[in-house]
């Protein structure tokens, strides 16, 4: 069997007032779930069929009357956000900005030193998929080198091409 509903008196009261002022079919039926199993000791299911709704819709009314009956204002839901982030946005971006001035003048950047760095950081170890997360949050993207070398000589390798025997061209 289930436990009895405690509901708490100043609520029923409450209820009892707005019942009796309420011109709102919706504010009564909040009150009404209130007080049924209050004063009468109704199951969920009676209330449900004495106000015409599904079971489930009971404790929603009741919550909704409280909600709207409470002193208190109600704390409002952070939902969506960064709750497990290591480090806050501008932390971050402090943390990067060694890396950006070193990227500017030219210099690849390694993922390798900077996942060092964050868990010294951090004091705890921290897997490759965060750092490279944390710089695609950041805008920073893989960008491959120049499909030439930076040493090499265009001019050495045209020549090479004009003057070089025709066995290293396949047939």
């Amino acid at each position: 069997m289930a436990r009895p509903r405690r509901i708490d008196p100043l609520v029923v009261q409450r209820a009892q007032l707005t019942a009796a002022v309420t011109t709102s079919v919706q504010s009564l039926r909040q009150c009404q779930a209130v007080l049924l199993p209050a004063l009468f000791g109704a199951t969920l299911e009676q209330t449900a069929a004495v106000l015409g709704v599904g079971r489930a819709t009971v404790p929603r009314l009741q919550a909704a009357f409280r909600k709207h009956q409470s002193a208190l204002p109600s704390p409002a839901r952070n939902w969506g956000g960064r709750r497990k982030s290591l480090l806050t946005q501008e932390e971050e971006v402090a943390f990067l900005k060694p890396w950006l001035a070193s990227a500017a003048t030219g210099h690849l950047v390694v993922v390798s030193p900077i996942r060092a760095a964050l868990s010294q950081r951090l004091g705890q170890p921290v897997k490759p998929s965060v750092v490279y997360r944390l710089l695609a949050r950041h805008g920073w993207r893989k960008v491959a080198p120049d499909t030439r070398h930076p040493k090499s000589k265009p001019e050495v390798q045209e020549e090479w091409k004009k003057n070089s025997p025709k066995c290293w061209q396949p047939c």
